[in-house]
């Protein structure tokens, strides 16, 4: 997958995200979810671009 695929369904994710938890609730099963798909997309893309920061 690609950067700019990536941070597509990034904002995607985030965009559904918000249109569940303003109809269901932040403690709605889908906004979890939707919450923990989106973890996995950032984390990602994290783990893919982004520069290591050496401590």
């Amino acid at each position: 997958m690609i950067k700019h695929d990536l941070l597509a369904l990034i904002e995607n994710k985030r965009t559904e995200l918000i249109k569940v938890a303003n109809t269901n609730g932040l403690t709605s099963t889908l906004a979890i979810r939707y919450s923990q798909e989106l973890d996995y997309l950032l984390n990602e893309y994290n783990r893919k671009y982004k520069e290591k920061v050496s401590s």
